[in-house]
């Protein structure tokens, strides 16, 4: 199996490290970006054993890799956690808001809990030592592991919203705003699993004869 050049490393943890805190989660997102469906978070703690793993940011692979890396994660992981905020909590809280309630629910399911924490610029309001660089999805291995099963469950999920809601495409667009997705919208207009506070959503919603 072929990974892409860009290789993660232990930089970002071993700072966790050295100030004694062993037990360092990675933190990432998927799907944040999209006009339908949940912002997924995952969270997991690897060994810290300073291996090297084969994991990278899920957006560098194929789906076949990135669900061959994920049941990898799953099982030599000390702990991981999987969580979701769903559109009506998007909407409520705004998709900054419920990524952050998504976040502490994934870390709240790890056991044993974490130390410190190393996401990908996301700046969680926690007690815990937090390092959150850009790009950490593509240079840290807890944080690609964590994208990888972000990624690989929110896409799960989209496959079943694709058959709960035939005719938007889901399961190729993932939610996002893709030509077909705009087209969709327009002949079928916002389902229940869209998210209403989202600008082109919202237009749509307001001006149904408006063209996204």
């Amino acid at each position: 199996m072929s990974v892409p050049s860009v290789t993660p490393d232990w930089s970002y943890e071993r700072e966790h490290w050295r100030r004694g805190y062993f037990r360092v989660a990675g933190v990432d997102e998927a799907g944040r970006g999209a006009w339908a469906g949940p912002v997924t978070v995952a969270a997991v703690i690897l060994p810290g054993t300073a291996a090297e793993y084969p994991f990278r940011d899920s957006k560098q692979l194929s789906a076949t890799q990135r669900e061959a890396f994920a049941a990898q994660v799953r099982e030599v992981a000390v702990s991981w956690g999987v969580e979701h905020a769903w559109p009506d909590e998007i909407d409520r809280l705004n998709i900054l808001g419920a990524t952050h309630a998504a976040a502490a629910r994934a870390l709240a399911r790890l056991d044993p809990a974490p130390q410190a924490l190393v996401t990908d610029y996301l700046k969680l309001r926690t007690d815990l030592p937090l390092t959150a660089p850009p790009r950490a999805d593509a240079l840290s291995y807890s944080v690609a592991a964590a994208s990888l099963l972000a990624k690989t469950e929110r896409d799960r999920l989209m496959l079943e919203l694709d058959a709960q809601h035939p005719g938007y495409g889901f399961a190729g667009h993932k939610g996002y705003g893709a030509p077909a997705h705009r087209a969709a919208l327009r002949d079928l207009g916002v389902s229940e699993v869209h998210r209403r506070s989202f600008a082109p959503i919202r237009a749509l919603l307001n001006e149904p004869e408006r063209l996204l």
